[in-house]
């Protein structure tokens, strides 16, 4: 099932970006004091007390607007607004109630979707009164908080995700394989899936971006119905222009949701970019399966059989933390390794399934803490005493430690690294946490 999408949109300079920081506890929006300065779609993973969703931080919306970058903001916001489940809609306490706010206000009122007035920059008690004046919005009760300081943030993501889907362990839908095929624009993504189903399903061009929508369908594989889910291709959000690429963008991450395991295609007659990493970065963090194809590899040509070797080498030094995903060179125009492709999928797919026994964690692993435990800075000393998997599908392993808190994410490393030696999970994105030893 879709992780509910929750999109912020207010006009600009009321903290959106601020706010958005806030729920996903990082700085990855540019916050400044000048309005406008959000001008791309920023899109992440949240989480409240179990409750996954997907949020994203849209530009400051200006009503009725000519300027280029207004425009095309008020634009993709309007998409925004048309794709998500949830609507914050943000106002300024500080500045009180605008013509801009009612004039948003009016397009959210007539949108079937639940909207949530967040009144910010309301940073103590005494500034409580401000929020009176937006019930003439007619979209609520306003819930007021400061976004910067954090105060009230907890109350209101209570209300926002309290009937959103808590995520529960070992879904029984994980039991069918469902990929998205991703990648860039134009690296053969509708020409697999054609060769696989034989069927001209998927628009295929030489031109990029002609799949808009994710396209699916159903591949029949060694007796087992595989849904296969044809994606739009993910680019850079500087090469975001067109409201059509911000709409694929976030139809894509949508698809990318409903689906267990990805196969990245990468285009083999054309040098690797950043761009491709990112690609399987946005994979990793949805916590799926993940399998690279290396397309078009009927096209390279002077390859010999040593070709093959090198390009993994060179690829699996720029994969760096994710260099445990396993490769295969294929050709959708010449069906080869297409098949071989699909039982790779299903090889991860039961891989991030995999249950490992407590008793074999804690005699392997403990035995590697010892030869090489972990140190910080501080000079306290770190004990990880125990650890047990507490999640399938996607593994996640718990530690239980005198001081989690301190553990680093070198060590962090150190350990995924472990687990994957003595137990495999190729293809799989492993999560651990650590919790503090019950005395």
């Amino acid at each position: 099932m879709s992780k509910p999408i929750v999109a912020i949109v207010g006009r600009p300079n009321v903290g959106k970006s601020t706010f958005f920081n806030r729920l996903i506890g990082m700085q990855t929006a540019i916050v400044h004091d000048e309005p406008g300065v959000t001008r791309d779609r920023h899109y992440a993973e949240a989480e409240w007390i179990g409750r996954p969703f997907t949020i994203i931080d849209t530009g400051g919306f200006v009503p009725d607007s000519d300027e280029i970058f207004e425009k095309a903001i008020r634009e993709q916001t309007q998409i925004a607004i048309q794709e998500s489940d949830r609507i914050i809609f943000v106002v300024d306490g500080k500045e009180g109630l605008t013509h801009m706010d009612r004039d948003l206000a009016n397009i959210l009122r007539k949108e079937n979707k639940k909207v949530l007035l967040v009144v910010n920059k309301v940073d103590s008690g005494k500034e409580e009164a401000n929020a009176a004046q937006f019930h003439t919005l007619g979209l609520g009760e306003p819930y007021t908080l400061g976004a910067l300081g954090g105060r009230k943030i907890g109350d209101f993501l209570d209300a926002l995700t309290h009937d959103f889907t808590i995520d529960i362990e070992d879904k029984k839908e994980d039991s069918q394989l469902r990929i998205a095929i991703i990648g860039k624009p134009n690296v053969g993504k509708s020409s697999m899936v054609n060769a696989l189903i034989g069927a001209e399903r998927s628009i295929v061009t030489p031109i990029a971006g002609t799949t808009r929508d994710p396209i699916d369908s159903i591949y029949r594989h060694n007796g087992e119905d595989v849904l296969l889910v044809d994606t739009a291709g993910l680019m850079r959000k500087s090469k975001i222009r067109q409201n059509v690429d911000f709409y694929s963008t976030l139809r894509t991450l949508k698809a990318i949701d409903r689906c267990n395991l990805a196969i990245i295609l990468f285009d083999a007659s054309v040098p690797l970019e950043k761009q491709d990493f990112r690609v399987v970065q946005t994979a990793v963090e949805k916590n799926i399966g993940v399998v690279l194809g290396i397309n078009k590899w009927d096209a390279v040509e002077g390859k010999d059989t040593n070709t093959a070797l090198r390009y993994e080498e060179a690829l699996r030094e720029k994969l760096r933390q994710y260099d445990y995903i396993p490769v295969l060179f294929v050709s959708a125009k010449t069906k080869q390794r297409l098949t071989k492709l699909i039982d790779l999928a299903k090889t991860v797919h039961t891989n991030r399934a995999m249950r490992i026994p407590t008793s074999s964690l804690n005699e392997l692993l403990l035995a590697d803490i010892k030869r090489y435990p972990p140190s910080n800075k501080t000079g306290r000393d770190i004990k990880l005493n125990y650890v047990t998997q507490v999640k399938t599908s996607p593994p996640v392993f718990a530690f239980f430690a005198n001081e989690p808190d301190l553990v680093s994410e070198q060590y962090k490393g150190y350990l995924r690294n472990r687990i994957r030696h003595h137990f495999g999970f190729a293809g799989v994105p492993l999560t651990l946490v650590f919790k503090r030893k019950r005395k």
